[in-house]
């Protein structure tokens, strides 16, 4: 198995490039849930608003994730009303834990891999269910994406290789 090693770069807050990054991951964080929510239960399921801060923090690094993280889901509740205000800080803190994992990995590995990828899906959302229980006090609600996020989880995994791949080759 190939596995890319060149391009994977951490931007500075001092680079424009920071932020063009972090805002066209931003648009796509919003036009992804926007498509998923066409159907039934599309967010918690296919969890799209976490794609491209994983792609974003992987290939540019921490800084661009973060923005990337925090900017998505505040605009998605601020013009569409979802996340919903009471989701809200879970999935915040569900993207910022992406975002550290995805660039912490990067760094580490200096690769874009199947396992790799794996392992900061399986990072942040272990970390986040227990942040979100911790904020909600439900266990129920916090493992939500283990019982309906499993599509989601491989999207950003093999979704997230596809699109990285294609901008290590670049």
């Amino acid at each position: 198995m190939k596995t890319a090693t060149t391009a994977l770069r951490t931007l500075r807050y001092d680079e424009a490039r920071t932020y063009l990054a972090a805002a066209l991951f931003t648009l796509g964080n919003i036009a992804l849930p926007q498509l998923c929510h066409t159907v039934h239960l599309g967010g918690p399921v296919w969890l799209p608003i976490y794609l491209f801060t994983l792609v974003g923090a992987y290939a540019f690094g921490w800084r661009t994730g973060l923005l990337t993280a925090l900017c998505s889901p505040l605009l998605n509740a601020a013009i569409f009303g979802m996340p919903t205000a009471a989701a809200l800080p879970a999935i915040l803190v569900k993207s910022l834990l992406l975002a550290f994992a995805a660039g912490y990995a990067a760094r580490r590995f200096g690769r874009v891999s199947l396992p790799v990828l794996a392992g900061v899906v399986l990072t942040y959302q272990v970390l986040g269910t227990l942040g979100e229980w911790a904020l909600t006090g439900s266990l129920h609600a916090a493992a939500q994406d283990f019982r309906l996020g499993i599509p989601g989880m491989l999207l950003q995994v093999f979704g997230g290789r596809a699109l990285l791949r294609g901008i290590v080759r670049r």
